[in-house]
């Protein structure tokens, strides 16, 4: 097999996330470096192996891997046809230098729900116009990589912060159009991110992104109604452009705005 590499970085407009990483290599391997973020790494395919700290270490695809700033460590592919990653890398806002340690020792993570959590996490991050998603699965990340690195090992605590979670409604009503930012959000109401996330899915079974991606639709449902053509239904109600209000209107109405306003009677 001839050697491939396939890579796509960009900086998504998320707080926290310096840069987001997709690679495919078959034989290309790194030599031993360091970088200033963390870096949270999961395997699609193949498999990875390195050494953090003089100590050897692999990513089989059902792993979470988590590379402390400033500790260096190599990677090469583990298995003939190579490897497939995604990476993110977080700065220091999200984990703090006390959790090198730890992470130094168990870079590597077994946790099925982690890894649920940062596939979805790149899913909304390839998303234009789904940065409040983003956000909002990111603070959740952060929040069960810091209990793995500080050993907690008692079940997670149910927030029921019904205040809390009507304010954050009432500020995500006013603010359909131009959205909120979950840092800004926790800003004015006061309170952690993931309490804020976790407490508005208690009271309403539904996560903040999902609350105001609906309400939106709502606003392009009349629109549409009112006879306003798709491409100039989506800046007004919220959306990036038009193929970003066709993907939430199809996934909750399903049909496209396009047809949704052609059958409008």
């Amino acid at each position: 097999m001839a050697a491939r590499q396939e890579v796509t970085a960009w900086r998504p407009r998320v707080a926290g996330i310096t840069e987001v990483f997709h690679a495919r290599f078959t034989e290309y391997a790194y030599p031993m470096h360091v970088h200033d973020a963390w870096t949270l790494l999961i395997v699609d395919a193949g498999a990875v192996r390195y050494d953090l700290d003089r100590h050897e270490h692999g990513t089989p695809h059902d792993t979470v891997s988590l590379l402390p700033p400033h500790v260096p460590h190599n990677g090469s592919p583990a298995t003939p046809g190579g490897f497939r990653k995604r990476v993110v890398y977080l700065d220091g806002s999200l984990l703090g230098d006390e959790l090198i340690g730890p992470a130094v020792d168990t870079p590597d993570l077994r946790d099925p729900v982690l890894r649920l959590r940062v596939g979805k996490l790149h899913s909304a991050l390839a998303l234009a116009g789904d940065e409040l998603e983003a956000e909002s699965r990111l603070t959740l990340v952060a929040e069960r990589l810091r209990g793995h690195l500080r050993r907690r090992t008692e079940a997670p605590h149910r927030f029921r912060d019904p205040v809390v979670a009507r304010e954050l409604r009432e500020l995500l009503d006013a603010r359909v159009v131009e959205g909120v930012s979950l840092e800004e959000a926790a800003g004015l109401l006061g309170a952690h991110p993931a309490h804020l996330v976790r407490a508005f899915s208690g009271a309403y079974g539904i996560a903040p992104h999902q609350y105001l991606m609906s309400r939106r639709v709502g606003r392009a449902r009349r629109l549409l109604l009112d006879g306003v053509p798709p491409g100039e239904v989506a800046p007004v109600t919220g959306f990036y452009d038009q193929a970003h209000l066709t993907r939430h209107f199809k996934r909750l109405v399903g049909i496209t705005p396009g047809r949704y306003r052609s059958r409008v009677r």
